[in-house]
């Protein structure tokens, strides 16, 4: 029987949503950071306390790859544990954000990858490889950097610079506000307010920092006053990239929290006028004898079914459109399937060999998938589909760690490899090893669905929208 999401649910939150930053750093104010003097910055005018701490310790490193033979449970936490590093070791050390990638310029953060890293951390702290107050800390460097950070109508660009918190131009006239990447990073803030929920100052300031940030997206602007939401805004270029966003694809998330926003919320109409009236949103056909239920032919790339997902609880939820742990599920199914069958007949896919989504290639960046394949697997591919299909995944798992230390370095699997190439990627990007720890996380314990599932305003929004929960998870 589905039970609708609803205003009147009792949440049991400890959060006081009108605790603005201002408000808390008045109350709080015989607070300041270990060892440091009190230096402020502005966020949103209000006066925030900088944040100075000790250098935390590192993650320690395994040498070589997971024994393909060794228990699920020891290979689960050596594959969480050393790609957790790229975001606690490699994270930049001024805003405490993650590097867009290993192998460019390293003072180029990403705003959505940063928002996976943030869950990441907080499944580290979960397993005991972060302490809790370091992880506190980070976090309070994260968000004075983003109160100090260029933003465009409260929503952020899709690169900064990780010292000044300028914009740094994605692409020609996309070097504003990037709606879709600023919903990635507050799934991961908000998913922090809810974990530090605790009544210690520091615990008290982080929540309304965050608070703050996340009352500031003007998530309404950007439908100008249509049914539409778009993507991108540029000071320079303005609306020029034109682009509204329709779904099937990874943007769901950017609805729900637009339509969950405290200030600045979009009405229903923008989803349903906007999102759900995509040429690729509504199929019903079948694939490899799978029914999909949402998306292009054949499906697309698996971050599709992993970038809104990593916070938005797939198992019990569900609209007029779609029941979305189906979705995800064959979704995934579907991209198995497909090189399974290998109708290019690339050396090396099989039954655990699989798993094709946006990566480094040969070719350069490539939205793989099944009806764009080069031959290339990314380990997030399959790694960040464990909660939908984790007998597949926990085969794919072992395969990747048999290719040895080709394939594993100093942040966990490399981003990308051709079995009939003969080659291995020497990169990792924020945005694919995040969804590694998010989602294996989110199988073994659900942690990151729990947390952003219990913020209030989402549970609101999800009901504005018309979503509804299931008592039952199927396949849950």
């Amino acid at each position: 029987m589905d039970r609708p999401y609803s205003e009147a649910t009792d949440f049991s939150s400890p959060i006081d949503l009108e605790n603005t930053a201002s408000h808390a750093l008045k109350v709080e104010s015989d607070w300041l950071p270990p060892g440091h003097g009190g230096t402020s910055h502005g966020l949103g005018g209000a006066r925030v306390v900088a944040v100075a701490v000790e250098a935390p310790l590192r993650i320690s490193i395994s040498h070589g790859a997971p024994r393909s033979d060794a228990s699920l449970e020891e290979i689960l936490d050596t594959v969480q544990r050393q790609t957790l590093r790229y975001f606690w070791d490699f994270g930049h050390p001024t805003s405490g954000l993650a590097r867009e990638r290993s192998n460019a310029t390293l003072h180029v953060v990403a705003t959505g990858g940063s928002g996976f890293g943030i869950m990441a951390i907080l499944a580290g702290v979960e397993r005991g490889w972060i302490g809790r107050r370091a992880a506190l800390d980070r976090l309070m460097t994260i968000v004075c950097f983003l109160g100090e950070a260029e933003r465009h109508h409260g929503a952020f660009p899709h690169w900064m610079d990780g010292d000044s918190g300028r914009t740094i131009p994605f692409s020609q006239c996309d070097d504003g506000g990037d709606i879709v990447e600023t919903a990635y990073l507050m799934v991961g803030l908000l998913s922090a307010r809810q974990y530090f929920g605790g009544p210690e100052a520091k615990e008290r300031v982080l929540r309304s920092l965050i608070d703050t940030l996340w009352r500031d997206v003007e998530w309404d602007w950007f439908t100008r006053g249509s049914d539409s939401l778009f993507w991108h805004w540029s000071p320079v270029h303005g609306w020029a990239m034109d682009h509204a966003i329709h779904g099937w694809n990874e943007c769901l998330i950017a609805f729900v929290l637009a339509a969950s926003a405290p200030r600045h919320s979009i009405n229903p109409s923008v989803y349903h006028q906007g999102w759900a009236t995509g040429e690729a949103f509504a199929n019903g056909r079948s694939f490899d004898g799978i029914p999909l239920p949402l998306g292009p032919d054949h499906g697309g790339p698996l971050f599709f079914a992993h970038y809104s997902f990593l916070g938005l609880d797939p198992r019990r939820l569900r609209d007029c459109y779609a029941d979305y742990w189906r979705q995800t599920v064959a979704y995934t199914r579907i991209n198995q399937a497909h090189c399974i069958r290998n109708p290019e007949k690339f050396d090396g896919y099989s039954a655990e060999c699989w798993g094709l989504t946006a990566s480094d290639s040969i070719h350069g960046y490539v939205a793989h998938a099944p009806d764009r394949d080069h031959g290339v697997i990314a380990p997030t591919g399959a790694l960040g589909s464990f909660p939908y299909v984790p007998a597949e995944c926990k085969r794919a798992l072992r395969h990747f760690a048999s290719r040895g230390d080709r394939l594993w370095g100093e942040y966990g699997f490399r981003d990308a490899f051709s079995p009939a190439m003969d080659w291995y990627a020497d990169s990792y990007l924020a945005i694919d090893q995040g969804p590694i720890v998010v989602m294996i996380e989110n199988y073994r314990s659900g942690l990151l669905w729990r947390l952003f599932m219990s913020c209030p305003e989402i549970r609101v929004g999800l009901a504005k929208l018309g979503f509804s929960q299931r008592a039952t998870a199927a396949g849950g």
